[in-house]
């Protein structure tokens, strides 16, 4: 059995008093990938948002590695280990990729040794950024920008990363590059715990261990790779209200 990264228990958020996480409780396990897929609305991007401490919760506890997250803001979260790769992909325009790489580190006060390692492993998971790092962050393409953030995320997530919508709009060449970059990422650190949301679970594949389908803010099925049942096509039918993620 995986040992529990992160945890959910009974967590609620409203945004502007809508409700829009209900009562959500759920283990993320090391060294798991896991696919939260829903419907646009039905609360994915909220959730990712909960994890790293950038929105308030209503009633429930965040547990990671036992301890109550709800005194740390999202710097110390980043600290505790955890990497985050929005949906908008914001990259800093005047500096290089390697700039914006190094920086979360750079933040966290990480050695210039533990960057480099960092940085080596990134490059390992994502050769594609290899020839990105003098580029400019204004330079990049849409499926680019995707990859870099995904490394902007390693480089600080050594315990958990999580990934918002990371297969959208990608070409299909792309996606099958973003779906190997995951796996290598679970070989070469099979103790991380990896979080995608999707509204296209199609998307997905077989990238992920488990899936967790929400509806209006609620966890309604989980499956495991070892089910037949992982509802990766049926997810796309998922119904949402609250015009959040």
């Amino acid at each position: 059995m995986n040992t529990t990264v992160l945890s959910f228990h009974s967590i609620s958020v409203d945004i502007v008093r809508a409700p829009v996480l209900r009562s959500i409780t759920v283990d993320f396990g090391a060294g798991e990938i896991i696919a939260v897929v829903g419907r646009n609305g039905a609360g994915k991007t909220t959730l990712l948002r909960t994890i790293m401490g950038l929105l308030p919760i209503k009633d429930g506890q965040v547990l990671f590695k036992g301890s109550n997250l709800a005194s740390f803001p999202a710097h110390q979260r980043a600290r505790l280990g955890i990497g985050y790769a929005p949906q908008e992909r914001v990259m800093f325009p005047t500096f290089t990729i390697e700039e914006n790489l190094r920086l979360p580190c750079q933040v966290a006060r990480m050695s210039k040794r533990e960057i480099d390692d960092r940085l080596a492993m990134t490059l390992e998971v994502v050769p594609q950024l290899r020839d990105m790092l003098p580029r400019s962050g204004a330079a990049l393409s849409g499926g680019q920008g995707k990859m870099a953030a995904l490394g902007r995320a390693l480089m600080i997530g050594h315990e958990m990363v999580l990934l918002d919508e990371p297969f959208q709009g990608l070409a299909p060449a792309l996606a099958t590059e973003y779906s190997n970059a995951l796996r290598r990422l679970q070989q070469l650190l099979p103790e991380l715990c990896i979080v995608v949301t999707e509204s296209n679970g199609s998307l997905l594949k077989d990238v992920p261990d488990r899936v967790l389908q929400i509806e209006r803010g609620a966890l309604t099925s989980t499956a495991h790779r070892s089910s037949s049942e992982l509802p990766l096509a049926q997810s796309t039918s998922v119904l949402s209200a609250t015009g959040y993620r």
